[in-house]
């Protein structure tokens, strides 16, 4: 996280948090942009309540996913995510996953089931009772990129929604396979770029204008080749050379803020 915020509410401050969290910031509009879109209008249809309070069960976090040894680090680690345990009402009554999502009343039950439905047009990643063993007392919501689809970025839901939200077509471009699995399936390789240098990076290489091609060496942040310093157009080398790993610094304030840390370092502690 570049800018991480310690959180004790949401929503412009009228959903509270019942501990304090930290959230980068596009988690944060995310999790805005749900409360207000879906979760209050579900609670006001199936309660005639607002809600005032939400229960989660952590968002930053630097460890594997589901804690699995050896298993890739979570979005948890990257303050890319958050887990939802429960709601608690206006009028004080409290809506938990691990109690009503099965056992809970008809209301209950329908009102989860709205907004895990509508998580799935706000997070690329939404998971709750019935995903897996390890999801059934929350919700998981997180914007891990699992690629692009015809209709906007790729998402993992489960379970699937029972009424599930429809986005008109971005191209003509047939879809790709269901994910099976909630994992970044971007390219995770290290190898030096091509930079073309004095063309708009906003506007692609120019046709009249021979670049001048220089070799940098990049290193891997969460699938992405990022240049260690480098401006302009970038292409992949076709025989990379060997890359070289730049010191880390702090991942907060440092000159390079983001790095591919190792999850045993002391700095990530």
């Amino acid at each position: 996280m570049q800018r991480p915020f310690r959180m004790v509410a949401l929503a412009h401050g009228t959903v509270s948090l019942n501990a304090h969290f930290i959230l980068a910031c596009p988690m944060i509009e995310a999790m805005n942009h749900w409360i207000e879109g879906v979760v209050q209008p579900a609670a006001q249809a199936r309660f005639g309540e607002k809600i005032v309070e939400i229960s989660s069960m952590g968002t930053y976090a630097c460890r594997t996913i589901d804690h699995r040894p050896g298993a890739r680090l979570s979005e948890h680690s990257f303050g890319n995510a958050m887990d939802v345990g429960g709601f608690r009402l206006a009028d004080g009554r409290m809506i938990s996953v691990v109690h009503d999502w099965t056992r809970g009343g008809p209301r209950a039950q329908a009102f989860l089931r709205d907004v895990e439905g509508g998580a799935c047009g706000d997070f690329t990643t939404v998971m709750g009772p019935g995903a897996d063993r390890f999801h059934f007392n929350h919700l998981h919501l997180d914007l891990a990129f699992h690629g692009n689809t015809s209709h906007g970025p790729r998402r993992y839901c489960r379970p699937r929604p029972q009424n599930p939200m429809s986005s008109p077509r971005i191209d003509n471009l047939p879809n790709p396979p269901h994910l099976r699995e909630p994992l970044d399936v971007a390219s995770r390789t290290s190898a030096p770029l091509i930079v073309h240098q004095n063309l708009a990076p906003s506007r692609g290489p120019s046709l009249g204008l021979p670049p001048q091609v220089v070799a940098v060496h990049t290193f891997t942040v969460r699938g992405y080749a990022v240049p260690q310093s480098a401006t302009g157009f970038y292409a992949p080398l076709a025989a990379p050379s060997p890359p070289r790993r730049p010191q880390p610094v702090d991942p907060l304030y440092g000159d390079s803020s983001i790095v591919d840390w190792n999850p045993t370092s002391s700095l990530r502690k």
